[in-house]
């Protein structure tokens, strides 16, 4: 590991099945479980995690993730529950959609096609 550099990402979540349920469906990551209230995720490409909250909270960090198709993925996330926040939108470099997944995370997904 290097220093300085970002190395875990930890997201909250009220129900730990379904949220496991929602990123394994639309984005085929895979989890560990710590117990009842943790789980690791894996195949997002930067380590990770869910933690079991009783109200998840947003703050001013938004995590974003890629695709090479946006229209693959906006369908990925609508067919698992998510929610999109913010619909498909061009800026220089590419374009994103935000999304609210199950249990009230905010994410984006971009490509730069």
């Amino acid at each position: 590991m290097e220093n300085n550099k970002i190395n875990f990402i930890e997201l909250q979540a009220t129900d730990l099945k379904e949220i496991k349920k929602f990123y394994g469906n639309a984005f085929g990551w895979t989890f560990t479980d710590y117990g009842d209230t943790y789980c690791d995720f894996h195949g997002a490409g930067i380590s990770g995690g869910f933690t079991k909250t009783n109200k998840v909270t947003t703050g001013g960090t938004l995590v974003v993730l890629y695709h090479k198709d946006l229209s693959i993925a906006i369908e990925n996330v609508k067919k698992n529950g998510g929610k999109i926040a913010v619909d498909i939108f061009s800026f220089p470099g590419g374009r994103r959609f935000e999304f609210i997944d199950p249990n009230g995370n905010k994410l984006a997904i971009w490509s730069d096609k």
